[in-house]
């Protein structure tokens, strides 16, 4: 099971790297165009939140139950997972950081949606779209705390 979700959860990140930039270059051509806000703006700016709360169900499930670097790295006695670093990014920095990135991404959707000029929508959706994308690639374990980590879990 873990295995699985965890190979769920690796191939689903490429769908929110992709959404998120399809969202954030729509949002920036929206905004320094000056055009209107058209379905296909609404529908990339759903695609992007969407994706990002199937990347936090999933991390979720494996942080909660499945993963040994989840709540489990926390049992070890005198909290010995803060003193390891890859022990911290996967307990603390990764969720951490990933649940403040779907947070912005959010707040960046209802914001644009609320907004009634069409100008406004896309800077608002760009701006907090923007803050969550770099959030996410800052957290996405691209090999640099890992080497031997896949970019394509088999």
């Amino acid at each position: 099971m873990y295995s699985a979700v965890l190979i769920l959860h690796s191939w689903s990140r490429w769908l929110v790297v992709v959404f998120g930039l399809i969202a954030l270059f729509r949002a920036f051509g929206g905004w320094q165009g000056r055009r209107a806000w058209v379905g296909a703006d609404n529908g990339m700016g759903a695609a992007f939140v969407g994706s990002m709360h199937l990347q936090l169900l999933l991390g979720l499930i494996l942080y909660l139950g499945l993963s040994p670097y989840g709540l489990k790295a926390f049992e070890t006695a005198g909290g010995a997972v803060m003193k390891d670093p890859v022990g911290r990014f996967w307990g603390v920095e990764h969720i951490a950081t990933m649940i403040l990135a779907v947070a912005a991404a959010q707040i960046g959707r209802t914001l644009s949606k609320k907004a009634t000029d069409p100008v406004l929508k896309h800077k608002k959706a760009f701006t907090w779209f923007l803050i969550a994308l770099i959030l996410v690639l800052l957290m996405i374990p691209w090999g640099i705390w890992n080497p031997a980590r896949p970019l394509f879990r088999f």
